[in-house]
């Protein structure tokens, strides 16, 4: 199983040898470093936990301190689930010599957050005429009660906080790799702004 941990860039165009541009994203990688290996015996699962990017040593928990030992003051830890047992060690690290261009890969990465929005940009509802004596619905929801219910059925699509969200790409490709950068680009769109914390993991 291959993984990375990295940052995202900005989205480009790469061209390929026949001319063709492809959307791609960069993402740069940070010095990965295997942190801890989780066992069945142990800790009832199996997985790889990698530490990403540096941090001031005043912003790290004496708790962390200890965890890390001296590999290092990380900003981010995140594991990785494995079928099987892992064959790495702990201080190991981890680049992107691992991947290759044109290998499919998923991408999962927390989403930009739009604050509080209402149903017509969260859930894309048509809102309401402005004729027929309506003055200002134009974008309000309607009813939510069915019409044969004293209360609001579980589940309705109503106004709320949207974005922030963790989600997971499937099926996109490595289009090229700057080993002497430390950027891969991945084709498409990865979700999360500049500076979002990116994982990508081989299918």
């Amino acid at each position: 199983m291959k993984f990375i941990i990295g940052r995202k860039l900005n989205m480009t165009q790469i061209y390929g040898e026949n001319g063709v541009a492809t959307p791609a994203t960069a993402v740069v990688v940070r010095g990965n470093v295997v942190t801890q290996i989780r066992t069945q015996e142990v800790d009832g699962y199996q997985a790889v936990q990698i530490g990403e990017g540096t941090r001031h040593e005043n912003r790290i928990a004496k708790a962390q301190k200890g965890h890390f030992k001296d590999l290092g003051n990380f900003a981010t830890v995140k594991e990785f689930r494995l079928e099987e047992p892992s064959t790495m060690k702990v201080g190991d690290k981890i680049d992107l010599a691992q991947f290759k261009a044109g290998d499919v890969v998923q991408v999962s990465a927390t989403s930009k957050g739009k604050g509080f929005q209402g149903v017509v940009k969260r859930h894309g509802f048509g809102g309401g005429p402005r004729t027929h004596g309506q003055k200002h619905s134009e974008r309000e929801p309607g009813s939510i009660g069915g019409g044969l219910r004293t209360h609001v059925p579980v589940g309705t699509r109503m106004a709320g906080r949207m974005g922030s969200d963790r989600v997971t790409v499937r099926n996109l490709k490595i289009v090229h790799i700057d080993q002497a950068e430390n950027v891969v680009y991945v084709s498409g769109a990865v979700p999360g702004r500049r500076g979002t914390l990116v994982e990508i993991v081989a299918q």
